[in-house]
């Protein structure tokens, strides 16, 4: 059988374009396969896999051509590779989490959505870098290399499904499977240019993921369209979306921004561009309306969330390790960690940090703080009328690497941490909220924003983040 489509253009399939052409037989899974292993060997540079075993990743895809050539029933995602961020465990396949201590370990078992992606047919293309035990916001891994941008390699990525976002980007891979507790999917995909996906905290399940905090935790997709993020919900959920709405109106939709929180530190370039998204919006027939979320909706944000972030990472790291079998425990973790990672865990997560959260302090996050904001979220979206909050994903493009210390906002010299301040409340909250590309800079780096919706409005977000993306339209590919 011979490809229809050039191998010179393969790389730019969507999941669904590969899916169809695999399935209508127009494609082989293994030239599909090979020509992203071509890619992936030009563009090492971008240090975006930790794993990637050529052999096993074209064997499977021959045996998916012998499963279709034998008309046996295909799932959705027969034949498409989709990667991994390299937190999530396949089984007999090392699962790093970015560290050295667990280079060796190869898991008994998958985590719960590697096994719904077996089922759907999906081929496992290796095991995406990413910062050590999922902390940091750069790319940063001081084992496996710098995750480089596609669209300037001096650049971040952001984090920490790092590797993940470098590798769509650079058309590596259609998509991958990311992993959200502080905003880890949505900023690699608006830095780098692409839309990422975080679900309802608890919509995916994470059994089988390292995690750092279960409250927060999420898994979720990263694709360069919102189709594919509809396409990989439902097959990790079961959730039958609904056709996509025809047309590319947005007539009686009522979206809300809130400038007050969320444009109060961000470059002039992002701003514009965010503000011209919305004229786009309004002039596709959508009613978009500024909002408040109150003088104190950051501090309380503060107050909800990092007491809680740094008391489960101990407990819940432990328990994991143990209940995996794991070849280390939290403490052989911690001590052959980075420095730029060390210094985090040495002042808030051991128990003789400075920093430490009292048990106290932590519950009073979970108890009081935390759902006040999830209060304000609801009160904000009933008493507006909104169907979605909208907001630059990240207030500045991706900043030069090192930018781990210090970033420049809008001409002021910040944390590098400031990158994530427009994500963490989503991510605390437990709401969905999907990251869209929406224009680039005139230094050619992407911008994006975020569309969030009421909690447990996953599939409605995802219907209106495409007729969204439709109105705002596509962003030029990287360089070559």
């Amino acid at each position: 059988m011979s490809d229809q489509k050039s191998s010179n253009d393969l790389h730019e399939l969507s999941v669904a374009e590969a899916a169809a052409a695999i399935r209508g037989g127009s494609l082989s899974a293994v030239a599909y396969a090979a020509a992203l292993l071509r890619r992936c060997r030009e563009r090492a540079d971008l240090r975006a896999f930790i794993t990637l075993d050529e052999n096993s990743i074209l064997e499977a895809a021959r045996v998916c051509d012998l499963h279709r050539d034998s008309n046996k029933p295909m799932g959705p995602l027969h034949g498409v590779p989709i990667a991994i961020k390299d937190s999530m465990q396949i089984r007999n396949i090392r699962t790093s989490v970015g560290t050295k201590v667990l280079a060796g370990f190869r898991p008994e078992q998958d985590a719960a959505v590697i096994s719904s992606l077996r089922a759907a047919g999906a081929i496992l293309f290796g095991k995406n870098n990413l910062p050590e035990m999922s902390f940091g916001y750069t790319g940063l891994n001081v084992h496996y290399g710098q995750v480089r941008n596609p669209y300037n390699v001096e650049r971040i990525t952001g984090g920490s499904s790092s590797g993940a976002g470098a590798s769509i980007a650079a058309r590596l891979v259609p998509a991958a499977l990311g992993g959200d507790t502080v905003g880890s999917i949505r900023l690699p995909a608006s830095l780098c240019g692409i839309v990422g996906f975080r679900p309802t905290t608890g919509r995916w399940p994470t059994a089988g993921a390292a995690p750092i905090s279960h409250t927060f935790d999420a898994i979720g997709p990263l694709a360069r369209t919102v189709e594919d993020c509809v396409l990989l919900d439902a097959v990790v959920t079961g959730y039958q979306h609904p056709p996509a709405t025809s047309g590319p109106g947005l007539e009686g939709v009522r979206i809300g921004y809130a400038p007050k929180q969320y444009l109060d530190l961000v470059d002039p370039e992002v701003e514009r561009a965010f503000k011209l998204s919305i004229e786009k919006l309004k002039a596709s027939g959508a009613e978009v309306i500024e909002i408040d979320l109150g003088d104190d909706f950051l501090p309380l944000v503060e107050k909800a969330n990092w007491p809680i972030f740094w008391h489960e990472v101990m407990p819940h790291i432990t328990k994991y390790l143990e209940e995996n079998n794991a070849p280390a425990t939290f403490m052989d973790i911690y001590e052959g960690l980075g420095d730029n990672v060390k210094v985090w865990w040495t002042a808030s997560v051991l128990p003789s940090g400075p920093d430490y959260v009292s048990k106290e302090a932590f519950l009073e996050s979970v108890t009081v703080h935390r759902p006040l904001l999830q209060k304000r979220y609801a009160e904000s979206y009933c008493s507006n009328g909104i169907d979605a909050l909208i907001f630059p994903t990240t207030p500045t493009v991706a900043p030069p690497i090192p930018a781990d210390e210090e970033i420049t906002i809008a001409g002021q010299k910040v944390p590098g941490l400031a990158i994530s301040k427009n994500v963490v409340a989503t991510s605390c909250a437990g709401i969905p909220g999907i990251s869209l590309p929406i224009g680039i800079s005139a230094d050619g780096l992407p911008i994006g924003m975020e569309i969030d919706g009421a909690a447990e409005q996953d599939g409605k977000l995802l219907n209106l983040a495409a007729r969204i993306s439709a109105v705002v339209g596509k962003i030029p590919a990287p360089p070559s």
